[in-house]
């Protein structure tokens, strides 16, 4: 359904304003609940950044996505058999100062265990400190993760756990700074203990049609009516919501489940936590630079990761091309894309001289800073009747933003102000 009705026939009585994995969420428990729920959304499709374009025959996220099986708020709600999930390869390869280093998953790939042995890749004290950190993540209750009263930087809690410098900023370093989209491992330590358990318990993935299904499948179950593209809010006023085109639309409670910058407009006086922002470059390649869907992260830091998302779906890319994707650190300046080149030519070993730029995506705010002590979690209930959710309010996931939204919907429903 796109844009809106020229006049409301049912007047709802609670507004989401939002439709990205939060506002979903919650606008789903909500209608689930018998209310009247408008979703409202400024765009022309929903998902928030999980959007998916299609250009010149390729299938093209708006900035690098990656799916992850192992959350709870994914396996409650998503089918997953449905989004036809393709694997990435279970591990990593790491370009150090020594050259390139691949870790493996030995549980999954028992034939590659042996670069695990000490003093491969990496010492022997090393090993045993990170499978004592995997074993405790992976095997304990989370409640032993995010009950952690003393709450630390991700830098501090693995040399607490005994892991060496040279590992950290070799290996780690590199991988979580694509997944934290910082380069100190500054990020609480609650939620890096978290992301490391839902990775050893769960698999990197992405769907048959790309990250945009997600979402889509979400929205696929609200009741007719209840979404509305293209309809930005203005304001949150006492009565409900003024649409940008002047209207107001009346409702008892209003959720307002956007990024943070919007919430932060829409609730004067809502704390919000700075952003996090990211650029993605996408290229086309005559033939694939890596034949695995591995993801390649760059221990220079010049680059975040990249990957070749053609080897994980063949149809992200037309016939007789390959699709890479690599994601860096702030905007695109000036000369970025031609230095982000040269640096694919030295982590793959090829010549990307015939390679072609598709496209460039920046997202600001693609995650919000969680430095500690961060909460996981936080009351949505901002007023009676007024509500915000989204993953600043939670952890910057795909679990933060469904928990959120869930939370949001919960306490709305246990408060008696919107009626």
């Amino acid at each position: 359904m796109t844009g809106h009705p020229p006049r409301i026939r049912r007047a709802p009585d609670t507004v989401v304003v939002g439709a990205g994995l939060a506002g979903l969420a919650c606008a789903l428990d909500l209608c689930r609940a018998e209310r009247r729920v408008a979703l409202l959304e400024a765009s022309d499709g929903v998902g928030g950044r999980m959007r998916t374009d299609r250009r010149d025959g390729f299938l093209l996220d708006r900035g690098f996505q990656v799916f992850n099986t192992s959350y709870p708020q994914v396996k409650r709600r998503l089918d997953l058999r449905a989004l036809r999930l393709r694997p990435f390869t279970p591990g990593l390869v790491a370009h150090t100062p020594d050259g390139p280093v691949r870790l493996a998953d030995p549980t999954r790939r028992p034939g590659e265990a042996g670069a695990l042995l000490p003093g491969r890749v990496l010492p022997a004290r090393d090993l045993a400190a990170l499978g004592v950190l995997t074993a405790r993540d992976a095997l304990l209750p989370a409640r032993f993760v995010t009950r952690r009263p003393d709450d630390r930087s991700t830098a501090a809690a693995l040399s607490r756990a005994g892991v060496s410098a040279r590992t950290v900023d070799g290996i780690l370093r590199p991988f979580f700074s694509a997944v934290f989209l910082e380069d100190r491992l500054e990020t609480s330590a609650r939620f890096f203990h978290l992301v490391w358990r839902s990775m050893v318990r769960g698999t990197l993935c992405l769907p048959a049609d790309r990250i945009r299904a997600v979402p889509g499948q979400l929205a696929g179950r609200l009741p007719e009516g209840t979404l509305r593209l293209e309809t930005p809010v203005e304001a949150v006023t006492g009565e409900g919501v003024l649409l940008a085109d002047g209207r107001e639309l009346a409702a008892r409670g209003v959720v307002v489940a956007t990024d943070a910058a919007t919430a932060a407009r829409l609730l004067p006086g809502l704390e919000v936590p700075a952003g996090r922002t990211v650029t993605t470059y996408y290229h086309a390649a005559p033939r694939p630079p890596l034949a695995e869907p591995a993801l390649v992260v760059d221990g220079s830091g010049e680059v975040l990761n990249t990957c070749v998302p053609s080897e994980v779906t063949p149809g992200y890319a037309p016939p007789g091309t390959a699709l890479v994707s690599t994601s860096v650190l702030g905007d695109d300046r000036p000369g970025a894309g031609r230095r982000v080149l040269r640096r694919l030519g030295e982590l793959y070993g090829a010549d990307t001289r015939d390679w072609r730029e598709v496209a460039v995506y920046t997202v600001r705010g693609a995650l919000p800073v969680m430095e500690p002590p961060w909460p996981l979690s936080r009351t949505t209930r901002l007023a009676a009747g007024r509500y915000v959710c989204g993953d600043h309010r939670a952890t910057g996931s795909v679990q933060g933003a469904l928990a959120s939204g869930t939370r949001a919907a919960r306490e709305l429903l246990a408060d008696p102000s919107p009626g």
